[in-house]
């Protein structure tokens, strides 16, 4: 028996056997495959292989697990899933497994993906992180040329819509200001894209960055026999200006 076939058999037996394993539904586990895919980010980041192995066994678990549901039903098993995979990668690459140039393939399967899609947007998942979906959004219509010609027409739309939002704070209605704060940020999402950078992956190293510099902050208070909450904004804003000096 080869350990994936052992695992099925466990997954099964738990199934089986454990109540809380027994009472979950495709539904309830949705947000462990969340869960368990950042986890998995962050062992890529880690650069630790330990790690990134143990996150991959959990991801792989998710997978086994919703499989297994899906066999109750008598809808799939994991078997299935593999052989649909199996297919996908074969179609998506005749340049390794047919005849056709490696130049030709990316545009033949965009091309083909077209043709399936009711819309060009479909595919794109609702629950991906606000600035990824934004991103990929933005990628797909670009597809049919809806998109900015030159980075100057991103800055200016972003311009454009910080203007708008400076309106929208002076009438104070809430509704208004969410909608352009929202725009704001798709337009910065935008001039990510046209600097060939992902803008979700930026903002983690800017939330990084400020957790760093933030928890430094903290250290320096400490052990200058203070507490933040004590300090004034003025000497906070040297403590985050030691820190970033400190970081660089």
């Amino acid at each position: 028996m080869s350990p994936f076939e052992e695992l099925l058999n466990i997954m099964q037996a738990l199934r089986q056997g454990c109540p809380w394993d027994r009472k979950q539904t495709h539904e309830s586990l949705k947000k462990y495959m969340i869960e368990e895919a950042y986890e998995l980010l962050e062992a890529i980041d880690s650069g630790q292989d330990d790690r990134l192995r143990e996150e991959l066994g959990d991801v792989l678990l998710q997978v086994v697990f919703h499989s297994q549901i899906a066999k109750e039903r008598c809808a799939f098993d994991v078997w299935d899933v593999i052989k649909d995979l199996n297919k996908k990668l074969i179609d998506r690459h005749p340049h390794v497994f047919g005849c056709e140039p490696a130049e030709e393939v990316l545009k033949s399967w965009e091309e083909k993906k077209l043709k399936e899609r009711e819309s060009v947007l479909d595919g794109v998942p609702k629950h991906l992180p606000a600035l990824k979906r934004s991103q990929k959004l933005q990628d797909r219509a670009s597809l049919v040329g809806f998109d900015f010609e030159r980075i100057e027409q991103v800055l200016e739309k972003i311009e454009e819509e910080l203007q708008e939002l400076k309106e929208a704070m002076k009438e104070g209605n809430k509704k208004d200001i969410e909608h352009e704060v929202g725009d704001l940020l798709t337009a910065v999402v935008e001039l990510a894209r046209f600097l060939k950078v992902d803008a979700e992956d930026c903002l983690q190293k800017a939330n990084d960055r400020f957790e760093r510099r933030f928890r430094y902050m903290e250290k320096r208070a400490k052990e200058l026999g203070k507490d933040l909450k004590e300090m004034t904004l003025e000497e906070m804003d040297k403590l985050w200006l030691e820190a970033k000096s400190y970081e660089g």
